[in-house]
């Protein structure tokens, strides 16, 4: 079906009550439906995210060396593949076809057509785009393809947009970028674990602290009291 990434993502938002606003934490909504959310370690670069299921949960794993709004899109990718794809038998059939599903899934779950259309502003010079996409917390490009393919650009507003957007370097560096998302269960869980066990919980992984930290947002070291040493 055509437009079934498109559906599914508005569907996925009527149940889980969203309405058509913007995500204000796509990490925290990810984690109240359980969906575990890690970071992959910052040795990782070459991975964008990826997803799975172990033992009937989904986790999600998402590269924060990416900005913060590509983070959030690439959190909605994944969930797009879960919603779309965790029937597959086969993961690496037609990934080419997956992953444009995913990416629309993501746009149409981020950036809902209904609210992203009519609130469009009249002018879409850059000044108004990068503001348009603060609102909708989504990267600059994200925003000029969902344009696009609303119909609100024409093909050759999109190209020369693009153009100019390498042009600044906004597609390495995000202009005017939002605050990165942080886990709030995992932190939350992280908090109780160290208040009850301290440094035992993490001391005895077979893989090691340093990763651990890393796969959790930091949040172990950020939550952990530094030991006092005597003088």
């Amino acid at each position: 079906m055509v437009n079934e990434p498109e559906k599914a993502a508005l569907t996925l938002r009527g149940d889980w009550q969203l309405g058509i606003l913007p995500i204000k934490n796509i990490i925290a909504l990810l984690e109240s439906h359980g969906i575990a959310v890690f970071r992959l370690p910052m040795e990782v670069k070459e991975v964008d995210a990826f997803s799975f299921y172990h033992d009937g949960r989904p986790i999600v794993f998402l590269n924060t060396a990416k900005s913060a709004e590509r983070m959030r899109f690439d959190a909605a990718h994944e969930l797009g593949h879960l919603v779309l794809h965790s029937d597959d038998k086969n993961v690496l059939e037609n990934m080419k076809d997956k992953e444009h599903e995913a990416d629309r899934f993501a746009s149409s779950f981020l950036m809902p057509r209904e609210a992203f259309v009519v609130m469009a502003p009249n002018n879409l010079n850059l000044p108004n785009l990068i503001s348009y996409k603060k609102y909708w917390k989504v990267s600059l490009a994200a925003m000029n393809y969902n344009l696009h393919t609303n119909g609100l650009l024409t093909d050759w507003l999109y190209r020369s947009n693009c153009i100019e957007f390498s042009k600044q370097g906004y597609n390495k560096l995000e202009p005017e970028p939002i605050e990165r998302e942080q886990p709030i269960l995992l932190n939350k869980i992280i908090k109780v674990l160290l208040e009850k066990e301290g440094r035992n919980f993490y001391e005895n992984i077979d893989f090691g602290y340093q990763i651990l930290d890393d796969i959790t947002f930091k949040l172990i070291s950020k939550n952990t009291k530094p030991r006092l040493k005597l003088l």
